[in-house]
């Protein structure tokens, strides 16, 4: 994206199972059905990205990216649709391209691949990885679906999988390159390899959001030390807005402390003011008015410099009522006020 391309906001769901009430799970139809109508609204509405994620557990819809993305082209017209992430340490390379090649041509050139390690590890002993092995995993990997990008055919050998000698790998993509991202949870390392390769990068924002501007820099400083042009920044965060900040904060608290209990255990019981601090204008959630959301990004984009903003919508078993109002209002007041406030 050039310096005077606008400013991109879309969104990104799991397919998180949340328990509700009387401890039932959204069952994996429902959700499924609810993704696909989250990615035709956003489309409606004006959005620019629609991304799903691979879990492999039995609290999420999503296992297959492609296969829900490829769902989602079909009913859909102008949004760019990306995986949020595909694990590539326990994938095949070969099959991500294809598949994402296949997406691209059955979207008619809209598709994206954003590749990560995975927060969770449960796809390594499904698909018989060793978990010591877990930085090699990703690094060879990615190298190889990189020269699967840029080659055709490919000779390339490796340390956790077959070579490829002078090997074809079909069909190739409607754009001349498919997009590659790097997924980047605030480890330097993984920030500094994401710069070194030249590839766009998200940044997960979960903590205080000024930690991540050194990474920024360092991102970029890594890109201009191996002779590369910097890729975009784009960050990744909880999201609920509503028409008023009070309203918005007292529908999305339940839902959203309860996502926190049964998806992020780690970060502890959240209370009420804990999730007001969150909240805060400061803070790494996103949840309140739409001129509470643009200032928010407009802070960050002062910190960070990124030019895509993605939210994670549906999150706690908020109604699907509730998602899309939250998903239309994010296309209709947020992202012009944020592009006109951006505008060169």
């Amino acid at each position: 994206m050039s310096a005077a391309s606008p400013f991109e906001i879309g969104i990104f769901t799991f397919g998180e199972l949340t328990r509700d009430a009387h401890g039932q799970p959204i069952d994996p139809l429902t959700r499924t059905r609810d993704i696909l109508e989250w990615a035709r609204v956003a489309d409606a509405a004006g959005l620019d990205v629609f991304g799903v994620g691979e879990h492999h557990r039995e609290d999420f819809a999503v296992s297959s990216p492609a296969v829900v993305l490829a769902a989602a082209a079909a009913q859909t017209k102008n949004i760019r649709l990306t995986s949020t992430v595909t694990v590539l340490s326990s994938a095949d390379p070969v099959r991500v391209f294809e598949d994402f090649a296949t997406l691209d041509l059955v979207s008619g050139g809209r598709a994206e691949i954003t590749a990560g390690r995975g927060a969770y590890v449960e796809s390594f002993p499904l698909f018989g990885q060793n978990l010591e092995r877990y930085d090699e995993y990703f690094e060879d990997r990615l190298d190889l679906l990189l020269r699967i990008r840029d080659e055709n055919p490919i000779t390339w050998n490796g340390t956790t999988r077959p070579p490829l000698i002078d090997a074809g790998v079909w069909p190739r993509p409607a754009q001349a390159a498919l997009p590659i991202w790097a997924a980047v949870g605030g480890t330097p390392s993984s920030v500094e390899r994401a710069g070194r390769l030249g590839l766009p990068m998200y940044l997960a924002i979960l903590g205080a959001p000024e930690r991540f501007g050194a990474l920024a820099q360092l991102y970029r400083r890594a890109a201009q030390e191996a002779g590369r042009e910097p890729g975009q920044i784009g960050v990744t965060s909880h999201f609920y807005v509503e028409e008023t900040s009070q309203g918005a904060k007292d529908t999305f608290f339940p839902h959203y402390s309860s996502y926190i209990e049964q998806n992020m255990p780690r970060a502890g019981r959240l209370d009420r003011p804990g999730f007001e601090h969150w909240a805060g204008p400061r803070g790494a959630l996103f949840a309140g008015s739409p001129a509470e959301i643009v200032d928010k990004i407009l802070w960050e984009h002062e910190v960070l410099g990124h030019t895509r903003f993605l939210a994670q919508v549906g999150l706690g078993g908020l109604s699907q009522a509730a998602t899309l109002r939250s998903i239309e209002l994010l296309a209709t007041e947020v992202l012009p006020a944020v592009r006109a406030a951006l505008k060169p």
